[in-house]
């Protein structure tokens, strides 16, 4: 800008001096142009110092994140980072944006002024702390331009003249952070109830009832009631924290599905008989070994198997089916499905079934013995697995929970690494519901 001042003013001295010239020619005194010639490079120099400058030039320090555009020398390029970006001036105009903040802003956003682009209070004066030097500095904002949600705002000093923004939607980790306080609220509550109950008879048999013999007798009945519950529900809880720290660890051994489900219907035998229930099964032929944790697909069984106890109308059968099936990538793999004749289960309970602690009636779960965590444990040991479950259900005629496991050993053709898959695995991708 410098030069191009000296180039200008230059160039309107030369002409003043030649129109100096053209006068004296004409007869006409050169000193009747010392005013003009002065007020010409005056208002040019005053025009030069009061247009904008071009702030996209301005050499900027290095931010980790970011990476050098090779067309514009030190310049800073927010286009490789991940999350929406903004570069503000010191005069808050908007000087670029990255195709997350396009997106999250709209496209209009470049240029314009951000306490009238961006619009939220919370970042225009994280912004106004940047600029007076308060940077780098972290902020939580929620509702973001168009999207809803929760924001992590970053501000940066690149220089004195601009500021970095970047906006990480930290949505699905407040989700995270909330599901484990609530996790942990709901097991303290589980284990309280039964606890509470064992102390309050404790108080009555030493007291009252001390002396009656009926009165003791029943109270311990369910003593022992509430500390069976209270030990199912701890071993619930083992169950899912040893599940879910072998989460990333797939297993490596091959699995036969027909003899494990021999063995878990010789296991509930005894309970299939007291009700007058029967097992039917249904095994394809030459069924291919399965890549699987025996222990854990028996748990699996052992949870369906129990929940159709429990749910299906006393005296109806359930059904126990093992064929060939295939993902929708084509890899092979075994489905299990099991079936009861039951009431069925509303449309809008069924997505949220693999919750922990979710129940569809409280009280008659409780009073079966239900913990409210045995499909969260089928859930989780089916993920670890990199495998499926569906769920179906109608009211009035029962309810089918099924499970898909790849033949396939990992490492082989057209397997991806475990761990990333066992990463981007989510419950709406390796559950159905209908």
């Amino acid at each position: 800008m410098g030069s191009l001042r000296l180039i200008l003013l230059g160039a309107v001295v030369a002409l003043g001096l030649l129109g100096a010239a053209l006068a004296d020619d004409a007869g006409i005194s050169p000193l009747l142009f010392v005013p003009v010639i002065g007020l010409v490079i005056f208002l040019v120099y005053r025009s030069l110092e009061s247009s904008p400058r071009k702030e996209e030039s301005l050499p900027l320090k290095p931010w980790a994140g970011t990476t050098a555009s090779p067309d514009s020398g030190d310049r800073i390029s927010i286009a490789a980072l991940a999350d929406p970006a903004l570069i503000v001036s010191s005069g808050w105009r908007v000087l670029a944006a990255n195709d997350g903040a396009l997106e999250l802003f709209g496209g209009r956003i470049v240029g314009g002024d951000l306490r009238q682009t961006v619009r939220h209070p919370v970042v225009v004066e994280a912004v106004r702390s940047g600029l007076a030097g308060e940077a780098p500095l972290v902020r939580d904002v929620t509702t973001l331009g168009s999207q809803d949600g929760a924001f992590r705002v970053r501000v940066v000093r690149l220089d004195g003249e601009r500021l970095l923004l970047n906006f990480t939607d930290v949505t699905q980790a407040r989700l995270t952070e909330r599901m484990r306080v609530d996790f942990v609220a709901n097991a303290s509550h589980e284990l309280r109830t039964p606890l509470a109950n064992i102390s309050g008879f404790i108080e009555t048999l030493l007291g009252p009832a001390a002396e009656d013999e009926p009165a003791r007798r029943r109270f311990l009945d369910i003593m022992s009631r509430e500390a069976g519950r209270m030990s199912r529900l701890i071993d619930d809880l083992l169950s899912l924290s040893r599940i879910e720290l072998d989460k990333y660890v797939r297993p490596q051994t091959m699995l036969e599905l027909p003899p494990l489900l021999v063995d878990v219907s010789k296991t509930l035998a005894m309970r299939l008989e007291s009700d007058g229930r029967k097992l039917l099964m249904s095994v394809e032929p030459d069924l291919p070994q399965v890549v699987a944790d025996r222990d854990q697909i028996l748990q699996v069984l052992h949870n369906l198997i129990s929940n159709a106890l429990k749910y299906g109308h006393s005296g109806s059968p359930i059904s126990v089916t093992a064929a060939r099936d295939h993902s929708a990538r084509g890899e092979e793999m075994v489905r299990v499905a099991v079936t009861d004749q039951g009431d069925g289960i509303a449309p809008e309970h069924l997505p949220r079934l693999t919750e922990r602690f979710y129940r569809v009636d409280t009280g008659r779960s409780r009073s079966m013995g239900g913990t409210g965590l045995g499909l969260a444990i089928v859930k989780h040991i089916v993920e670890r697995h990199r495998g499926r479950l569906e769920i179906s259900s109608r009211q009035g005629e029962g309810t089918t929970v099924a499970f898909l496991l790849p033949v396939t050993m990992p490492g082989r053709a057209g397997e991806g690494d475990a761990a990333g898959e066992a990463g981007a695995a989510s419950q709406n991708r390796n559950m159905t519901v209908t």
